[in-house]
């Protein structure tokens, strides 16, 4: 965990772009999440087992999760939303591997995360409602409000890269800062601070995400139920 860089190192080059340690371990991740993910398939389609009923759980986890927030769109916001939690967790928790550093603690990475949600709040409020009935809503009620809107869009992208960021950058250097001080007398509670953590922010990082799109879209209905009626 703490042998990683705290900062991306540069790899190797391909042209004009450089392809840092940080990129490379996200390319690793998600070959190993999408090798669980075909052996999990394969798996479930045979006897059931210990595998099968794990599998259900964490699925069965995350669906009251998504509904409890979203009722309606439970199956639709779930292939997304569980996707994101999978990979946030074990992103987060690759930092405990011997000179691997989490992913999460490169600011590129978390930005990138966090402009993949605002994407896709606006492509499943425009897949659900239709792009004129989508982008209408931010000028109602008064087009005067745009110019907040739209800052509320970039400050809550922004928050969302940071956040995660900040907080695995955080936990990192407080187990250095730990372990300078107390040597490695203390291993065990570091490693499970970490282990806390990366849950913590996982499941954070996907909840804000699923409360974003969430409420994009029952605005969007709302507003589409206050004009239909009389």
């Amino acid at each position: 965990m703490l042998s990683g860089a705290l900062t991306a190192t540069v790899v190797f080059q391909l042209g004009p772009f450089q392809v840092t340690s940080t990129t490379v371990t996200t390319w690793v991740l998600m070959l190993v999440c999408g090798l669980l993910a075909w052996a999990g398939s394969r798996r479930l389609r045979m006897a059931p087992g210990l595998f099968q009923t794990a599998v259900e759980a964490v699925v069965g986890l995350m669906e009251d999760q998504i509904r409890q927030v979203a009722p309606e769109l439970t199956s639709e916001l779930l292939p997304f939303i569980g996707t994101l939690w999978i990979f946030l967790l074990v992103a987060n928790l690759s930092g405990l591997l011997p000179g691997v550093a989490s992913p999460t603690q490169d600011l590129s990475l978390t930005a990138a995360l966090a402009v993949v949600v605002f994407l896709s709040v606006h492509w499943f409020g425009i897949r659900t409602r239709g792009a004129a009935a989508y982008f209408r809503h931010y000028l109602k009620p008064t087009p005067l409000l745009l110019p907040f809107e739209l800052i509320s869009e970039v400050t809550r992208t922004v928050s969302l890269a940071v956040r995660l960021f900040g907080n695995m950058m955080s936990l990192e250097l407080t187990a250095l800062l730990v372990l300078f001080v107390a040597g490695f007398l203390v291993p065990i509670p570091i490693l499970m601070l970490h282990i806390v953590e990366a849950l913590v922010q996982a499941y954070i990082f996907g909840m804000l995400a699923l409360i974003y799109v969430a409420g994009g879209l029952e605005a969007q209905a709302e507003r589409q139920t206050e004009r239909s009626q009389p």
